[in-house]
């Protein structure tokens, strides 16, 4: 018998094979142990025939990474530790020194400044271009575009782009084309199939962050493809960058999915009965959310996303914002976001507290968009609190700070 501090690393009992259980079991590794020689040789992780070492994945994390791209009907799905990293991953993937890449106006913030700062310095330039005009994407497309980013619905102004033709364009040039797919959750439609005839984007960037985590407590991101040789070379380069996510944290987001229909569902309706709230308002100068007629972007939403939804109502994250009339100071609108009790000030959204954030659309976009009214924007993310509390809540804010 060895030395019992030996025994306890090296103790033989292995636990039978054949348990099962709602939840899939938690495997957390930097050392991944070879049986032999031959088998350290011979093991390969690029398409999850074996494992290796942590980065390159463990039951746990194949298994998220496979149901992901089951949610987002891809084939191949690669984990970071962020939405922004999912979309860097991409660009650091497909770019080089002398291309370029095409960012959407209204585009999450943070994909617009990694363009400005670090692929700026790597010699790699960006347009911004109008999410709203089709012909102004085509007339920026050059045979130095290697990248065209699609994003909808546009980040905090929510209006929603012609998304089947951005990817037609896309592929008629030739160019690769991923979506920042984080308000859709791969519920909304199906980002590989935009048309019901298999035209989509190539790539889907995910921040799991948002609605598979559902609890506001996890930051992971997905990059999901449906062509093996673009999922190579994405994975490559993660593989390059040395990205991970932590066991416990994809176990979280595992056992947060199988209620993600219901609660994206939920906290849609919801913020559908709010907005429509809001709009009755005359304090608030527009309400924007894709679902609502007269929403920029609306027939687009119902294109794509009633297509997907067998009522024939669509799906809607549980996002809106609202335009406070310019009447309003925005110290008058700081004071409103304050005097909420249930919504919460914070960043983020898909969790189930209720927040709020002011925006200033004037600093996050080159030139004010046409389609929005002038005024201060608020944004809203709907919880799992009741509708009824929350609009009591927004009718007392509203009535103590911009009555």
């Amino acid at each position: 018998m060895p030395d019992s501090r030996t025994h306890l690393i090296h103790h033989p009992y292995t636990p039978p094979a054949d348990f099962e259980a709602p939840q899939p079991g938690v495997f957390k590794a930097s050392t991944v142990f070879f049986p032999n020689v031959a088998a350290m040789r011979t093991r390969e992780w690029k398409d999850k025939s074996g494992y290796t070492y942590g980065l390159h994945g463990t039951p746990t994390t194949f298994t998220l990474e496979e149901r992901i791209a089951a949610l987002e009907g891809g084939q191949q799905c690669l984990l970071v530790p962020s939405g922004l990293a999912a979309i860097a991953v991409v660009a650091l993937a497909l770019l080089k020194s002398g291309d370029e890449v095409l960012i959407p106006g209204n585009a999450y913030g943070p994909n617009k400044t990694l363009a400005e700062g670090e692929l700026a310095a790597f010699g790699i330039a960006h347009q911004c271009y109008d999410p709203m005009d089709v012909a102004d994407l085509a007339a920026r497309i050059t045979g130095k575009t290697k990248l065209v980013w699609l994003e909808a619905a546009g980040s905090v102004s929510m209006e929603f782009p012609d998304l089947i033709e951005q990817a037609r364009l896309c592929r008629a040039r030739g160019v690769t084309c991923a979506l920042d797919n984080t308000w859709g959750a791969g519920i909304a439609f199906n980002p590989f199939d935009l048309d019901g005839q298999g035209l989509g984007v190539d790539v889907s960037a995910h921040a799991l962050t948002k609605y598979p985590s559902g609890g506001g407590d996890v930051l992971m991101g997905a990059v999901t493809t449906h062509d093996a040789a673009l999922h190579l070379r994405l994975k490559l380069t993660h593989m390059r960058l040395g990205l991970g996510v932590g066991g416990n944290d994809a176990e979280a987001v595992l056992r947060a999915l199988p209620s993600i229909h219901l609660r994206y569902h939920a906290q849609d309706q919801a913020a559908r009965a709010l907005a429509r709230w809001c709009a009755a308002q005359p304090v608030f100068a527009q309400v924007l959310h894709p679902a609502l007629p007269g929403a920029p972007g609306h027939q687009h939403w119902r294109q794509v996303c009633g297509a997907a939804d067998a009522r024939g109502a669509g799906a809607a994250a549980g996002l809106f914002s609202v335009m406070v009339d310019r009447r309003h100071a925005s110290a008058r609108v700081d004071a409103f976001c304050d005097a909420l009790r249930l919504f919460k000030i914070g960043y983020s959204w898909g969790g189930p507290i209720s927040l709020v954030m002011p925006y200033d659309l004037a600093d996050m976009r080159q030139h004010w968009p046409a389609h929005v009214a002038q005024g201060t924007l608020v944004r809203f993310s709907v919880g799992l609190e009741a509708v009824a509390d929350l609009q009591a809540d927004l009718a007392q804010a509203a009535a103590k700070a911009l009555g």
